[in-house]
């Protein structure tokens, strides 16, 4: 039996900053001459009229609307905490080497010792997890369908079109911003990392991203090198979770095999069950719903060999549905009942790599038994076996540790 520890956290970001506050500027100006200005932090007041309109709060701060030479923006303000300094570096030295449609624009910062702001353009209609996850209120397909690919020209472009390659490690849909026309912006580099554009393996000291998009080999190198397809794992995450309109695991679910989304995609477009995602689907809205999960599960491999690069998720997009092949199915199985008690018994594969590893058992295929209560508050995980389900509460002792 193989099970996992849960350690309570409340924010659900797996951080690697190390860099002290006082290194960051000397850190920041490496990176050669800034296209954004550097203002000071009465300029943010000013600007921001005393931050008097709130835009919206995060584990790094708040964001608040300001204006600038008479044009809007958005000013997030970083929370004075230890360690936010790598984080700042990332996102100054990322954005102002980008230049992108599908790329948020930085216009500006503040650095005054421990008083850190960033100034970008102002997105009108806000991040794309205020547009997926609401039921009263669900975008188009045809507008899901261009959000979709506008976000995988905007990878392609920083992992293959800037000078240094810019791997993002935190693709969600909370970081991506959407302008009046619903175009998509990248946004949030805190977690980026640079690196030269011959680099195939980059080097990460600890895992970054949000649970729930993480790709495997982040947590576990036996799964493969740290790379822009781990990036490509995140993406494709979130755009199953456009087309269900629902987060890639969901406690709500009343049934066992529905709480993961990706094998319940896998079933309905592989399988060939109903895909009944919205009621009303026209049959052109069902192809394009077809088309996204089919790229996303691609995407999602657990070998990162086996993901489609940005530049062939382009091509898949924008092909028919008939020239994409069938994806191998998700390695995490859906969850059974077993027959005649309340336990139930999520089947997990372990792959072959990691038989020799201290983390798992000597065995090809192990059982994680666990209450099942109506109560029980799912956390998607992303770990050396792809996406685990933890329980938060509920769970006796599970013994293999993983980093979070």
């Amino acid at each position: 039996m193989c099970c996992f520890r849960f350690r309570k956290s409340c924010d659900p970001y797996v951080s690697i900053t190390k860099t002290e506050d006082q290194n960051v500027e000397a850190n920041l100006w490496q990176y050669g001459p800034l296209a954004p200005m550097a203002y000071s932090y009465s300029d943010i007041r000013k600007m921001t009229s005393s931050f008097k309109e709130k835009l919206g709060e995060g584990g790094y701060g708040g964001v608040y609307k300001g204006n600038l030479n008479g044009q809007p923006v958005a000013v997030k303000i970083l929370k004075a905490t230890e360690g936010n300094g790598e984080d700042f570096i990332n996102e100054v030295a990322s954005i102002s080497q980008s230049s992108h449609v599908n790329v948020v624009t930085l216009l500006g910062f503040c650095l005054n010792r421990r008083e850190k702001a960033l100034i970008y353009e102002f997105m009108p209609n806000g991040s794309l997890d205020k547009h997926i996850y609401r039921d009263n209120y669900r975008l188009k397909w045809e507008v899901l369908y261009k959000i979709a690919l506008g976000i995988a020209r905007g990878l392609e472009y920083l992992h293959r079109g800037c000078n240094s390659r810019i791997l993002h490690f935190d693709i969600k849909p909370h970081n991506i911003l959407l302008d009046e026309d619903f175009c998509p912006k990248i946004s949030d580099f805190g977690l980026a990392k640079l690196c030269t554009r011959k680099e195939s393996i980059v080097s990460t000291l600890e895992a970054r991203g949000t649970i729930g998009y993480i790709a495997p080999e982040v947590f576990c190198r036996n799964f493969g090198g740290v790379s822009h397809k781990s990036v490509v794992y995140s993406y494709r995450m979130m755009v199953l979770e456009m087309v269900g309109g629902r987060r890639n695991y969901s406690a709500e679910r009343s049934h066992n095999s529905e709480i993961y989304f990706p094998c319940w995609a896998y079933r309905r477009v592989v399988l060939d069950e109903d895909l009944n995602i919205r009621d009303g689907m026209t049959n052109d809205e069902a192809l394009i719903a077809k088309k996204m999960i089919l790229v996303g599960l691609w995407c999602i491999q657990t070998d990162p060999s086996q993901r489609s690069a940005t530049g062939k998720v382009i091509d898949m997009l924008e092909g028919s549905l008939e020239a994409l092949q069938i994806p191998p199915k998700p390695y995490v199985c859906s969850p059974s009942r077993s027959e005649g008690s309340s336990l139930t018994i999520l089947e997990l594969p372990v792959a072959k790599p990691f038989l020799n590893s201290p983390l798992t058992l000597l065995e090809i295929r192990f059982f994680a038994i666990f209450e099942w209560t109506a109560e029980a508050e799912y956390v998607a995980a992303a770990s050396c076996y792809a996406q685990l389900l933890w329980i938060k509460q509920q769970l006796e002792d599970f013994g293999v540790h993983v980093a979070y």
